[in-house]
């Protein structure tokens, strides 16, 4: 299997990106990869059908073309099993309300994989949406990072996998910018007024915010500690200082000039820098950053559990998730994926962004999961704020 990796070998998305000397921008990259594209290997589909997987934009490895999906071939080539590949989760909570009618029927929603933040993760579990895993016939799932096996949604990680983990923080184009930020109030200078964005993801926006005015969002916050947070999400898109709350496509405002800061994700302001000569900057905050995962389930009514479980335990190989982390930028799950990292990319095997040192993660925070209750009061404000707005 590693020897199918390495023959189907994609370059890191530095080295692809330096390599094509610039000629390859976002909207071409995004473009390749398409939502709603898929990858499937030559000739054969089997009898059961492909195994359909569901995920965000960019977050898989790709060849030097962006047509392409080495691992994911790879893994078909090895294994016989064919895998529709499509790119069609811009938020969580769009491709919830997109599938939830069949959900809650029972009913095939048309992915076998999907690819869910924590907080969503949570839900399918609580509402008993997802198949139990079998981690008897995934061996290499004993390599996921000791914190990651016990989350509090999972313990044991019975119903999930996580694929990737990253940062939420500030990021800032620093043509515009020389002097860069440090504190998520600099968004709100007026000099910057629409043409700052935040995130859709609700606890990303709101933990940074919270963080801000003093309040840990792993903490016992209170009603009031929220209220004080989304008071600063409102008044900053009533007086249009924010431009757009966004899932992904915050990244092609960066690159168009629409947007000059916003709150974003690290692994993705990583990825646009390649193809951007290093143009815009990420930080996290001096009061704190906000770190999330996203985690690989099988919906309840799949048919395909078996063939899921065979991708999963795939991807956890060390070396297969090198290969991946080289290419997203986003931190590995997976215990030994660093040294086998230095034989893709020695100087990406360094990189706090995808092997976190313990000093940046004491500066991160993860937000803590909420009740059913406060879930549907606290993102329902939150849907309120930035309906309101128009966004």
């Amino acid at each position: 299997m590693r020897e199918l990796v390495r023959q189907a070998r994609g370059l890191s998305r530095r080295r692809f990106l330096a390599g094509a000397a610039g000629t390859v921008g976002t909207g071409a990259l995004l473009a390749a990869c398409g939502t709603g594209g898929t990858a499937t290997a030559d000739g054969a589909a089997t009898s059961d059908g492909p195994l359909r997987w569901a995920n965000w934009t960019a977050y898989l490895d790709q060849d030097e073309d962006g047509t392409r999906f080495p691992t994911l071939e790879a893994f078909e080539e090895q294994s016989g099993i064919a895998v529709e590949y499509a790119e069609d989760i811009e938020d969580n909570d769009s491709f919830y309300e997109k599938v939830s009618s069949q959900l809650g029927s029972g009913q095939d929603i048309g992915y076998d994989v999907v690819t869910l933040t924590d907080w969503m993760a949570a839900r399918w579990i609580r509402q008993e949406l997802v198949a139990e895993l079998d981690r008897s016939r995934m061996p290499n799932t004993a390599n996921i990072l000791p914190n990651l096996d016990a989350v509090d949604f999972d313990d044991g990680r019975h119903y999930s996998l996580t694929w990737q983990s990253g940062f939420a923080g500030i990021a800032w184009d620093t043509e515009l910018i020389p002097g860069g930020l440090r504190n998520v109030s600099d968004l709100w200078n007026p000099e910057y007024r629409g043409r700052v964005q935040v995130l859709s993801e609700m606890r990303d926006t709101m933990g940074l915010i919270m963080l801000e005015n003093g309040t840990d969002p792993a903490g016992s916050w209170t009603t009031d500690d929220w209220f004080d947070a989304l008071d600063v999400v409102q008044r900053n898109l009533d007086s249009g200082q924010i431009s757009q709350v966004r899932g992904n496509s915050y990244l092609e405002d960066l690159a168009s000039g629409d947007a000059v800061a916003c709150l974003a994700w690290s692994g993705d302001i990583t990825s646009l820098n390649y193809e951007h000569d290093g143009r815009f900057a990420f930080a996290i905050p001096d009061a704190g950053g906000m770190l999330w995962s996203d985690n690989l389930m099988v919906p309840k009514a799949s048919p395909r559990r078996a063939q899921a479980e065979d991708l999963f335990n795939y991807y956890y190989d060390p070396v297969v998730a090198a290969e991946v982390a080289a290419w997203v930028n986003y931190v590995t799950p997976v215990q030994g994926a660093q040294e086998a990292m230095a034989e893709v990319d020695p100087e990406l095997a360094q990189d706090p962004m995808i092997f976190p040192t313990e000093e940046l993660l004491e500066q991160v925070h993860v937000f803590r999961t909420l009740t059913p209750a406060e879930e549907e009061r606290y993102y329902g404000q939150f849907l309120v704020a930035i309906g309101a707005s128009g966004t």
